[in-house]
């Protein structure tokens, strides 16, 4: 994956992305489960944040988990190693040159990824190429431009347009999750079906109010302050001010939605 990671690769990074993980176990993963014996490659593992669940779900399945990051492979295998994993092999390696002989995957997952690529039907297509004649892919992605939320603000909507504008200059697409199946389908994918998946949370879920309002999504939007500003895309006041309005819908009265999608492919025989 040689495309540019927008949010970057910090500690407070990688603690966003397990929070991420954490909160949306059951949203994105609870109809995710493989069956024993089968061979999956999750490309794109980054840290680990949903390699964990996913190993832990299907236990007797046997998972290749691939970064380009070989910090973020050793991060990995470093969290498969402290939850006890004995069916996950981590190893860096590009999604668009994988080190591997096609068709030696019964599944593929990929969680997250897609959006910082230039090329996402491209690498659709390679991890298609991994996949024996009949198996499955898995695809998760994120929309930004599904974000909503009470008290509405402009300015943080300011403030995620600037996430969005970095991640389009960095080749990216921060609103990817919405052409999940056309993108699916032109890679050559069958039976591709795309599930919406809404993050509604409001202060009678103070879990989703902590774990995804606060430390994954706002934490994601000030964590592209110092880029924002210095690309010309805010100035230090503005976007502040995004970021305490974003923070304002943890309140009592506050509200926010997100809407993640998944998609779920097959390789023709």
């Amino acid at each position: 994956m040689s495309d540019t990671y927008v949010h970057g690769y910090q500690p407070r990074e990688n603690e966003r992305l397990q929070d991420q993980a954490g909160t949306l176990v059951d949203l994105l993963h609870s109809d995710t489960a493989y069956p024993r014996g089968s061979t999956v490659l999750e490309a794109g593992c980054g840290v680990g944040a949903q390699t964990l669940t996913l190993a832990q779900r299907s236990p007797e399945a046997r998972f290749t988990s691939v970064d380009v990051s070989a910090e973020s492979v050793a991060e990995a295998k470093r969290r498969g190693d402290t939850a006890g994993l004995t069916n996950v092999e981590f190893r860096q390696g590009d999604i668009f040159d994988l080190p591997f002989d096609a068709e030696s995957f019964d599944h593929v997952f990929v969680c997250f990824v897609l959006e910082h690529l230039s090329r996402p039907v491209t690498a659709l297509a390679a991890l298609g190429r991994m996949l024996k004649p009949g198996g499955t892919i898995t695809v998760i992605e994120g929309d930004h431009g599904s974000a909503y939320y009470y008290p509405d603000s402009p300015a943080a909507q300011a403030a995620i347009q600037c996430q969005i504008t970095l991640q389009a200059k960095a080749g990216g697409n921060a609103l990817i999750g919405r052409a999940l199946y056309p993108l699916m389908v032109e890679a050559g994918f069958d039976e591709v079906g795309v599930s919406p998946r809404m993050v509604y949370v409001d202060s009678s879920r103070p879990a989703l109010v902590d774990g995804f309002t606060r430390r994954t999504f706002t934490a994601m939007i000030e964590g592209v302050r110092e880029s924002s500003i210095a690309a010309g895309l805010s100035e230090p006041s503005s976007f502040d001010a995004g970021v305490r309005d974003l923070h304002r819908t943890t309140e009592s009265d506050g509200v926010f939605c997100y809407t993640f999608f998944k998609g779920v492919g097959t390789k023709g025989s």
